[in-house]
């Protein structure tokens, strides 16, 4: 019997972000998932470093690799719909739900206790800072677009912006004091 798990998976490279408005460069559920997991791996560093917790940042790393795969089934609804009203908000929460169950079962059986926890969105720290990490690495697309000139992004970054303050983690306010800036410079601006 063979298994599609990782074919669907693959298929996130297809999937475009942003497809509401214009972007200079184009990104792809796959690089966004790459990008939220290097950012979440640090958020887990600095809990540990920075705040003395305890928490695994391969584990927040991980969740973050796949909290987006079930857009492999249902596509990458824009955040402006998806959050337009409550009931808009619950039905993509419900369809996102049965699309998370029905990956899982293109796994063997035994693999799927193992995966269940990075796929089906959980609760605490580690879940936590995936969320945050997700948000950076929004607000990181708006500025890269902001820095090619592309003004479409402006209200995208200062609602991001917000959402990251909102949030009140510290470990994503401590990221986006240090190392945001980065994000602002050229190749030649970096030390």
């Amino acid at each position: 019997m063979s298994f599609d798990f990782f074919a669907y998976l693959n298929r996130m490279k297809y999937i475009e972000r942003w497809s509401l408005m214009h972007s200079t460069v184009r990104e792809n559920v796959m690089e966004h998932s790459a990008g939220v997991a290097m950012i979440a791996h640090a958020l887990g560093v600095i809990n540990n470093v920075v705040f003395a917790g305890d928490l695994s940042p391969d584990r927040c790393a991980a969740i973050a690799v796949f909290h987006e795969a079930a857009e492999v089934i249902t596509g990458d609804l824009p955040t402006p719909i998806k959050y337009y009203n409550d009931d808009i908000r619950n039905a993509y929460k419900n369809i996102e739900g049965i699309a998370e169950k029905q990956l899982l079962e293109t796994l063997p059986e035994g693999f799927r206790a193992s995966y269940e926890p990075l796929i089906l969105p959980g609760r605490g720290a580690e879940y936590a800072l995936v969320k945050a990490a997700d948000k950076i690495a929004a607000y990181v697309k708006c500025v890269e677009e902001l820095k090619y000139g592309n003004k479409e992004f402006l209200k995208a970054k200062n609602s991001t912006l917000k959402a990251i303050r909102d949030m009140a983690i510290p470990e994503a306010d401590y990221f986006f004091d240090k190392f945001i800036k980065g994000y602002e410079k050229t190749l030649d601006e970096m030390e």
